[in-house]
């Protein structure tokens, strides 16, 4: 590995947005138009991509779920050799970095390798739900947000979703298509099937389609529907709220719970 004496090595971890390139941090934008190596993600829209320099190395380090996918000792492997050879190493992540992107442990590998670390934050999936008119934490009807990884490093569900059902606050499953019977279960077990319940598929991009129900039927409306990753999932009274739903005369918003569910 030839080394660039004149350069000090640098890792700026950039968030993507959800996918729709618009979306993306003015600062984010800026650091693109410089950039000499750019390792990007799967969830990373690769027209973003085109803002980077001609002579910018671009790189695939993705993950498919549940199919091919760069092995993490790779992706450290490559932030090293390009930080150190050309100075300046981007790399893109779908979404937040920070929001199960794995993107802090990048940045303590790098570091640990001396290489000089920051971050630029990106819009996360769970909040261009508010592109579709859900509004994760309308007043009167939702007094917080759970945030919770459908699958674990083990395969599992992750534990906390047994403890944010029986909150009111409005509960957001990343990565959970692969659970939606076991979601549908948990809530079923307690008594709360009949919650108001959302999958967003492909949030922010022009293919983006959504479905309403109760989460009792969260796997059937998935399958009914052909709905699979990346989709985002949504549960408590306020996935029943949206533009598509008329205003009364007020301009305000008709109470959640007299609203009818529907599938758009």
């Amino acid at each position: 590995m030839h080394i660039i004496s004149n350069k000090t090595p640098e890792l700026i971890v950039v968030g993507a947005g959800p996918g729709d390139p618009e979306l993306i941090t003015l600062k984010a934008y800026r650091t693109l138009r410089d950039a000499p190596v750019i390792l990007y993600d799967n969830l990373a829209n690769t027209i973003l991509l085109d803002w980077a320099p001609p002579a910018c190395e671009k790189i695939y380090v993705g993950k498919l779920p549940y199919g091919d996918y760069t092995p993490q000792e790779t992706i450290h492997t490559l932030i090293k050799e390009k930080a150190f050879t050309k100075g300046k190493v981007i790399r893109l992540k779908g979404g937040d970095p920070f929001i199960f992107g794995r993107g802090f442990e990048e940045i303590i590998y790098a570091h640990e390798q001396g290489i000089n670390v920051s971050y630029i934050p990106g819009i996360s999936t769970m909040q261009a739900a508010g592109l579709s008119a859900i509004p994760l934490t309308h007043r009167h009807i939702s007094e917080g947000i759970w945030v919770i990884t459908g699958t674990k490093k083990d395969g599992a569900l992750s534990a906390d979703l047994q403890h944010a059902m029986k909150s009111k606050a409005t509960v957001v499953i990343y990565m959970g298509m692969k659970k939606l019977k076991e979601i549908a279960a948990a809530y079923l077990a307690e008594g709360k099937g009949d919650i108001p319940a959302a999958i967003i598929h492909q949030a922010s991009l022009p293919g983006e389609r959504m479905v309403r129900g109760h989460v009792a039927h969260l796997p059937e409306l998935a399958s009914t529907h052909h709905l699979t990753h990346p989709s985002i999932i949504i549960i408590g009274p306020v996935a029943q709220l949206g533009i598509d739903i008329k205003m009364q005369a007020t301009n305000n918003l008709p109470d959640a719970h007299s609203l009818q569910l529907k599938v758009i």
